[in-house]
């Protein structure tokens, strides 16, 4: 028999090759509260090599710290320029493989999905999704790049996963149900 941990360490990570966010979060039952997010800076190096090599170091580094449960990271989507997606999906699988390395599952989320799970709109804005985990998590500073918090919101979209489909059973048409049966958990 399977028997599900009362609480868990979701580490989220936006991944990028100039900025990468991350956000982690603590899971007891069906609350949610913020242990720390931020970002890893690589604008200043010009070598792809060193980035990626940041990446991995600062992703071991976090690990290490927060001892997280799971990795949830956002997929690369596709844009115009197939150079950018090859590095941002060099990026993504450097992260994954850090991850990998510690023996933490990882999981992965579309863009997209996580706005949706984060605002109930797939098409949010990054300062909506921002401004909404901030009433979610009850924090008032707002960090100095979205990076950080577009990495959280891969951490509350992997919670909210389990939380919507795993132990309680209850599915949402939308965020206004959602809200409405978990008034306690907006603050």
């Amino acid at each position: 028999m399977l028997v599900e941990k009362k609480e868990r360490i979701i580490m989220g990570i936006d991944p990028g090759t100039a900025i990468m966010g991350y956000g982690i979060v603590l899971e007891k039952g069906n609350s949610l509260s913020l242990l720390s997010m931020g970002i890893v800076r690589m604008d200043h190096l010009d070598d792809h090599f060193l980035k990626l090599q940041r990446i991995f170091e600062k992703t071991i580094g976090l690990i290490e710290e927060y001892q997280p449960d799971v990795l949830a990271i956002e997929a690369p989507f596709y844009g115009k320029n197939i150079q950018v997606m090859l590095k941002l999906g060099r990026a993504q699988g450097i992260a994954m493989a850090a991850a990998l390395s510690k023996n933490i599952s990882v999981t992965e989320y579309a863009p997209r999905k996580i706005k949706q799970s984060i605002t109930g709109k797939g098409t949010a804005s990054k300062e909506q999704v921002a401004a909404m985990l901030q009433r979610l998590l009850n924090f008032k500073e707002t960090p100095e790049f979205l990076d950080a918090t577009d990495g959280l919101a891969v951490a509350v979209c992997h919670s909210f996963q389990r939380i919507n489909t795993g132990t309680t059973g209850k599915s949402y048409s939308g965020w206004g149900a959602f809200v409405k049966d978990n008034q306690k958990r907006i603050k």
